[in-house]
């Protein structure tokens, strides 16, 4: 039990620690001590240069034009989805029913907008040249603003248009953190240095965006000390687990890793392009071919986006009780123009949406979807010991020590002891040299495990239940792979759907190897009674004060001096 004085030191450092989690569409940040975060869009709008180019980045994941391929390819996935719907039974045992589409349309095609109100409420015109968060929903879009999301898909956004350099996502990213540190957490900027900063960052990362996002951290906005923690081992502190599968469903991605105390292992990790966006704009569409009321909805209109988004929140769900058409209401309200209230039936297009995460060929309506892994390093020139360095000589000591003629022995003793860098070590020890060294004299088909791709079919994308599958199976030894079967954390806002981790569990379960079939099969979806959009910010809070972290902090002189070698250093990652 910590004596009272060790709990009130423990207090004031959690006060001084501020956590930020970054997403694509909402940013999350605050004390360490707090309960929750605070949670706000994460977009900025910069007024436009006088005849300067305008870029609007869209709030949901853009469509694409719809060619009759695309429009071939999504109806035969919603059809394959009907039909495996049909054949599930309710609870009772009974089959289940849908109710005809055309039935639905011939309903909504009749149903006319209710006014409940006069007047909306009215558009803001700021006073300053730049708005930040959940104002620019109601910024005038007349006015000359351009709008910027920082993050996309998971990662910076990084793009060729105005304002996607580098230098302009860090400019912004500086600018809208400082703004919430300013306005949410009231505390003044020139008092930063007295406070540390715990930087939540993608299991799959890009070391060069890790490197300015520490100086971003360090030398502009002026933290007295910083760390970063990858968004999956997060979670599993925040739900309270020494080990997890962990599912992250955000707006924009979907991401699966095995984490293993406060390891993500490297080879398990995969990020895919879809997430809460597109099963976004995949029920829109399905509300369209049911003839959605709402005909003038735009979901390129940022209110109608988040509209949108509101109807899939409230109306989507996988319980196989619900059949047949359902009624329901929603308004839509906007400013300077009378509220409107629509009456509309929906049916299966609300299960339909959410289990596309395990059909995504559904999400052909917002393009192509691109499968991430965690690549080696390219070599940091900063860093002469990087990861690079440390494998090749790994791999010259393990020739060496297996090599009879220089006297090696073949056991995997004399392997460990012909792995001595000259005291290089990663951060999580010999025993991330050791694995790149026995990769080196392992078989072809082992040794190419971390740069193989995830294994998708011809004219196919990567399902949540494959993900999940792939990335288990990707585990170093048998009895981890068991372990991650027992217990699969599901986190993010992305997946809030009620019973979808039932389907997932019984997905899994019908392609579980059968050596793991007799283990328990665990899919937490609410830890701890916790919003799961939250858990790794609570991971991120917790860690923060553990006494182990105060080995992991980065101070500015250090970082100064010393650069990205001491990532390699304190990382909780491998660098």
């Amino acid at each position: 039990m910590p004596s009272f004085q060790e709990s009130c030191a423990e207090q004031i450092q959690a006060q001084t620690i501020i956590v930020i989690h970054p997403g694509s569409l909402y940013l999350r940040m605050g004390r360490a001590s707090d309960l929750n975060p605070h949670t706000l869009l994460h977009v900025i709008a910069r007024k436009r240069l006088i005849g300067g180019e305008v870029h609007h980045d869209p709030f949901l994941p853009p469509q694409v034009r719809k060619t009759k391929d695309i429009v071939q390819d999504v109806e035969e996935a919603r059809l394959q989805v009907s039909h495996t719907l049909q054949s599930c039974l309710q609870s009772d045992g009974r089959r289940r029913y849908a109710t005809p589409p055309q039935q639905i349309a011939a309903f909504n095609r009749r149903s006319t907008a209710e006014t409940i109100s006069s007047t909306g409420s009215e558009w803001i015109k700021p006073e300053d040249d730049v708005v930040v968060g959940d104002e620019v929903l109601y910024l005038n879009p007349n006015l000359d603003y351009n709008i910027h999301f920082p993050y996309k898909r998971g990662d910076l956004n990084i793009h060729s248009g105005i304002g996607g350099s580098l230098t302009a996502v860090l400019a912004n990213l500086e600018t809208i953190w400082t703004y919430v540190i300013k306005n949410r957490l009231e505390i003044p900027l020139k008092d930063l240095r007295h406070y540390r900063a715990v930087l939540v960052i993608p299991d799959i990362y890009n070391r060069s965006y890790l490197k300015e996002l520490t100086t971003l951290l360090l030398c502009k906005i002026g933290f007295g000390g910083c760390f970063l923690i990858q968004d999956h081992v997060a979670a599993t502190f925040g739900a309270g687990l020494g080990y997890a599968c962990v599912v992250d469903i955000g707006d924009q991605k979907t991401s699966v890793s095995c984490v293993e105390d406060g390891i993500s292992h490297r080879n398990t990790r995969v990020r895919m392009d879809y997430g809460g966006g597109d099963i976004t704009q995949t029920f829109h569409w399905l509300l369209q071919k049911c003839a959605f009321p709402y005909k003038n909805c735009d979901p390129n209109f940022k209110l109608d986006a988040m509209l949108l988004r509101e109807l899939k929140e409230n109306f989507c769900h996988v319980n196989l009780d619900i059949c047949g058409s359902q009624e329901k209401t929603f308004v839509v309200r906007q400013p300077k123009i009378p509220s409107q209230k629509y009456i509309m039936q929906v049916g299966d297009e609300c299960i339909v949406a959410p289990l596309s995460l395990f059909q995504p060929e559904l999400f052909g309506v917002t393009g192509p979807k691109a499968v991430h892994i965690q690549k080696r390093s390219l070599g940091e020139p900063e860093d002469p010991h990087d990861e690079n360095y440390l494998r090749e000589t790994s791999r010259r000591g393990a020739k060496e020590a297996l090599d009879p003629v220089a006297g090696g022995g073949g056991d995997l003793d004399s392997l460990a002891q012909g792995l001595d860098v000259s005291g290089v070590v990663g951060p999580g020890g010999d025993e991330d040299i050791v694995v790149d060294a026995i990769d080196s004299v392992a078989p072809a088909g082992a040794r190419d495990m971390d740069t193989k791709e995830f294994v998708v079919g011809p004219e196919q994308v990567l399902g949540l239940d494959q993900a999940v599958l792939q990335s288990i199976d990707r585990c170093p030894t048998e009895d981890l792979k068991r372990k991650m079967y027992g217990c699969i954390l599901v986190v993010g806002g992305g997946m809030k759907f009620t019973g979808i981790g039932t389907w997932l569990q019984n997905r899994i379960s019908l392609q579980i190897p059968y050596m793991f079939r007799a283990e328990q099969l665990d899919i937490i979806t609410t830890p701890k009674e916790m919003d799961p959009q939250i858990t790794a910010w609570k991971g991120a809070a917790i860690m923060s004060c553990l006494e182990s972290a105060q080995e992991l902090w980065i101070y500015p002189s250090e970082w100064e001096k010393i650069g990205v070698k001491i990532l390699r250093e304190r990382a909780l990652f491998m660098w």
